[in-house]
């Protein structure tokens, strides 16, 4: 048995310690004997408690402390004070819990008039009796409380408030769901709390009708989104329960308006404005303009309005508008949009497609003018400002431009294009020059503004070969062939010598395509380079230089012939 259902032991000893001391230590006078205590009982039974969902049910825990032995049989009385007023005879034991007994489904209990025994709805005292294996019984009285009441259930809602009429008011109705039967029953003559919590208003009533319903007060000037609590509590003989909700007023009625919108430009670039100019008509009275209506103008990607660049005006008195928005540096924005302000107010969003191109960059981190004449630049293309801003793929014109004082007459060398989305975009351009001043732009597009890198320089000195002359003519063969040439650098808009220029000896035998390397040398001081070879064949001579780190190479020598027989 539970020890809460036990006499407690400590009782029993207090009493033999005070007796031994009322003694003393004298001769003991004669004293009664004290009866026999009832030995502890074997059965317990737990609290009876009703079902939350079906309060014509209950639940008890029932046990037994005897060894081997099993609970057998629980049975309940339901009465009122004295009167009995429904008696079950077995109640179910669960399968997952052999302690665990309940009102069998089919004896749930109801109300006489839905065939039941019970009179009335109300609370009940429920005693339980138990019998174990061994033939254990016990009987608690007043086990538990059957909470046979209604228990309520609230349904609420709000009328739409419209343009016209921006008022709302609660209704609903109060019904409770009925022990045994589950039937919804209208709770009359109940009072409804009802309080707007955006402004707090203070709590305000609301009573039910004879079918359960009511109607609140009207809520003027609501906003969309307001908040309104609505509950309701009761614990009497007939309901038990409480209600409470939370509601937003998020159903309205709009009215429909015509507007229609235009922008001064397609292209916004950094540090302009956009101006939009529009007008808002009533369809339903013959086009007429509304005045003093708000309307929301801004900036947006892809239809989208939350950039931080928008505008709140209002029509005049012919229903028109007019916004100014200046440009976003650092946000990728495509168009322009007009939507509605006030949600009573419907049109659907008016706008159209605005470049507004970002501020860009050009980075050269190389640059290389070879000795053949060909430029090769390298670097990187980024917005200006954080490349994290930016989202989207981009395929962004590059051009390689060249001029001679670096101020005037650009010509473009070479085009290409920095694709990506991760921004820097590394760029190559290639091209062919003589030298000068160059830079790479990027032209102006409608996702990046227009921009330039740093305008550099890249030189080197112009060369020729001169005066190739191969001698004796005609010669003979095995004979040795002296090959005179003159190397010469311009500098400063003049021709002269260049000496200690790196030569080379070339021979194309007659009949043949394939040139041929003989030797190499330098220029003496005056610039004139001198080769002896072999005559062998018929053929051409001719000496080339093939710069170096400061000096083009030199164009191609008209060639010498030599007549070997």
């Amino acid at each position: 048995m539970r020890s809460d259902l036990r006499p407690s032991s400590r009782t029993a000893s207090a009493v033999a310690a005070l007796t031994v001391l009322a003694l003393g230590a004298g001769t003991a006078p004669a004293i009664a004997e004290e009866p026999t205590p009832p030995a502890p009982a074997t059965v317990g039974i737990g609290r009876a408690v009703t079902e939350e969902y079906q309060r014509g049910a209950f639940h008890v825990d029932a046990w037994t402390d005897a060894a081997g032995a099993t609970v057998t049989a629980v049975s309940a009385k339901i009465r009122k004070g004295d009167a009995v007023v429904a008696e079950i005879p077995a109640l179910t034991q669960a399968s997952w819990n052999r302690n665990y007994f309940s009102l069998p489904a089919a004896t749930t209990l109801k109300l006489t008039e839905d065939g039941g025994t019970i009179p009335e709805l109300g609370k009940y005292a429920i005693d339980i009796t138990a019998t174990d294996s061994l033939g254990n019984t016990l009987t608690r009285t007043d086990a538990g409380t059957l909470d046979f009441t209604l228990k309520p259930q609230l349904d609420i809602g709000f009328s739409a408030p419209s343009w016209d009429d921006r008022s709302t008011r609660p209704s609903g109705r109060l019904l409770g769901v009925q022990p045994g039967s589950g039937d919804l029953v209208p709770i009359p003559g109940r009072g409804i709390s009802v309080q707007r919590l955006t402004p707090d208003t203070g709590v305000a009533q609301a009573t039910t009708d004879e079918k359960g319903e009511f109607i609140g007060e009207p809520y003027g000037e609501v906003v969309i989104g307001d908040e309104f609590r609505v509950s309701y509590a009761e614990n009497s003989e007939q309901v038990h329960g409480s209600y409470g909700s939370t509601r937003q007023i998020s159903t309205w009625h709009s009215r429909s308006v015509t507007v229609t919108a235009g922008a001064d430009k397609t292209r916004l670039l950094p540090g302009e404005k956009v101006t939009i100019t529009g007008r808002m008509t009533d369809p339903k009275n013959a086009d007429a303009p509304l005045a003093e209506q708000e309307v929301r103008v801004g900036l947006a990607a892809g239809g989208y309005t939350g950039s931080p660049v928008w505008q709140t005006v209002s029509t005049d008195a012919d229903g028109r508008f007019t916004a100014q928005l200046p440009s976003a540096p650092g946000t990728r924005l495509d168009s322009w949009v007009v939507s509605s302000v006030d949600p009573f107010l419907s049109f659907p969003s008016v706008g159209a497609r605005l470049a507004m191109p970002q501020e860009s960059r050009v980075l050269v981190s190389r640059g290389l003018l070879a000795a053949d004449g060909k430029v090769t630049v390298t670097g990187t293309f980024r917005p200006w400002y954080n490349p994290e801003q930016f989202y989207g793929y981009a395929s962004e014109k590059l051009l390689l431009e060249n001029s001679a004082d670096g101020r005037t007459g650009w010509r473009v060398l070479a085009t290409s294009y920095a694709d990506g989305s991760d921004f820097p975009v590394s760029f190559n351009l290639n091209g062919r020059s003589q030298g000068g001043y160059f830079r790479v732009r990027h032209p102006l597009s409608d996702v990046f503004t227009e921009s330039g890198s740093v305008v550099f320089r890249m030189v080197r000195t112009p060369t020729r070969v001169v005066s190739v002359n191969a001698a004796p003519e005609p010669v003979r063969k095995g004979a040795v062939v002296t090959v005179t040439a003159g190397v010469q650098q311009q500098i400063g808009g003049v021709w002269k010598a260049y000496g200690n220029a790196p030569v080379s000896l070339w021979f194309q035998a007659r009949g043949q395509s394939a040139w041929k390397q003989l030797a190499t040398g330098r220029t003496a001081a005056n610039g004139v380079s001198t080769f002896k070879t072999k005559a062998t064949a018929d053929g051409w001579y001719v000496v080339r230089h093939s710069g170096d780190a400061s000096h083009f190479n030199a164009p191609a020598a008209v060639a010498d012939y030599i007549d070997v027989r």
